[in-house]
C-alpha cells in the first residue's frame, strides 16, 4: 500500500508543472492527423465501414509518426504511432481481402443488390443465406407445383421469367421476379406440419429460381436469428403484395373468382364446412351491395 502511494505521489505530486507554455501552434500535419482522428471514429458497423474507420485511423497515426519524426524528433512517439498505422494497415488489407474474396453467382448477385442489400443486409449474412440455397431452372408450360398433388417442402423466389397461378384452371394472378413462389403455403404451415397446393403454378416463360429445403431453411433459422427475421419481413411483404393483386378477384358467387390461398376463404370451397361469422358477414354486405 505505501509502495502504491508512493509511486501515485511521483507521478502527480512530485512531477514538474508546466511553467511556460508554447505560444505558436503544432505543425499543419499535426492538426491533420487529429482531424483523421476524428473523422474516422465516425465511421459505422459492417464490412465497409470497418474499411473507412481503420483506412482514416490508418492515415492519421502516420500522420502523427511524420509528425514526431520531423517537429518532435521523439523516436518513441514515432515508434508507438508508426506501429499503430502498420496495426490499421493490416486490418484493412484483411477486411478488403474478406469483402473480395466474397463472390456470387449472376443469378445471387441480382438477389442481393434487388432484395437483400436495401435491407441493409451484410455480404457475410447473404453469403450464409445463398450457401443453403439451390438455383433451379423451370422449362416454359412446366409446373412447379400442382393443384391437390405437390407437398409443400420447399420456399422459392422467382429470379427470372414470369409464373402463372391458377385454381381448378381458372388463372389467379402472376409472379414476378423477386417473388416468392409459396410464401402462403410457407405461412399457412408451422414447422411440424405437411400440406399440399391448393393451386397450380405453371411457368410461362423459362424462369430460374432460387429454392430452400423447408427443414434446412427452418434450421438456418434456428441458427440466426436475424435470417429468421429477414425472412418473416420478406415473405410478410410478399404475401401483402399477393393480396393487394388479387384485391378485385375476391368475389362470391359462381361467376367470379375466389382465391383459396386466403386462409379467410379456405371455407368457401366445402359448402358443407361451417363457415366463419367473417365470410358470413362478407357473403351478406355483398349480397346488400347487389341488391
Amino acid at each position: 500500500m505505501e509502495r502504491n502511494s508512493s509511486l501515485w505521489k511521483n507521478l502527480v505530486d512530485e512531477h514538474p508543472v508546466c511553467t511556460s507554455w508554447k505560444q505558436e501552434a503544432e505543425g499543419a500535419i499535426y492538426h491533420l492527423a487529429s482531424i483523421l482522428f476524428v473523422v474516422g471514429f465516425m465511421g459505422g458497423s459492417g464490412f465497409f465501414g470497418l474499411l473507412y474507420v481503420f483506412s482514416l485511423l490508418g492515415l492519421g497515426f502516420l500522420c502523427s509518426a511524420v509528425w514526431a519524426w520531423v517537429d518532435v524528433c521523439a523516436a518513441d512517439i514515432f515508434s508507438w504511432n508508426f506501429v499503430l498505422f502498420v496495426i490499421c494497415f493490416m486490418q484493412f488489407v484483411h477486411i478488403a481481402y474478406q469483402v473480395r474474396s466474397i463472390t456470387f453467382a449472376r443469378e445471387f448477385q441480382l438477389l442481393y443488390s434487388s432484395l437483400f442489400q436495401p435491407l441493409g443486409t451484410s455480404l457475410p449474412v447473404f453469403r450464409t443465406i445463398a450457401l443453403s440455397s439451390e438455383v433451379v431452372t423451370l422449362e416454359k408450360e412446366h409446373c412447379y407445383a400442382m393443384q391437390g398433388k405437390t407437398s409443400i417442402d420447399k420456399l422459392s423466389l422467382l429470379i427470372s421469367g414470369r409464373i402463372r397461378v391458377t385454381v381448378d384452371g381458372e388463372f389467379l394472378h402472376y409472379i414476378f421476379p423477386f417473388q416468392f413462389l409459396d410464401s402462403p403455403e410457407w405461412d399457412s404451415l408451422r414447422p411440424t406440419e405437411e400440406g399440399i397446393f391448393q393451386v397450380t403454378l405453371t411457368a410461362e416463360t423459362d424462369c430460374r429460381y432460387v429454392s430452400w429445403r423447408r427443414k434446412k431453411l427452418y434450421l438456418l433459422f434456428a441458427q440466426h436469428r436475424y435470417i429468421s427475421r429477414l425472412f418473416s419481413v420478406l415473405i410478410g411483404s410478399d404475401i401483402a403484395d399477393k393480396l393487394y393483386a388479387l384485391n378485385d378477384r375476391v368475389y362470391i358467387g359462381k361467376r367470379y373468382h375466389y382465391d383459396i390461398r386466403l386462409p379467410n376463404f379456405y371455407q368457401l370451397s366445402s359448402p358443407e364446412m361451417p363457415r366463419s361469422p367473417l365470410i358470413e358477414h362478407f357473403r351478406n354486405s355483398r349480397q346488400y351491395c347487389d341488391k
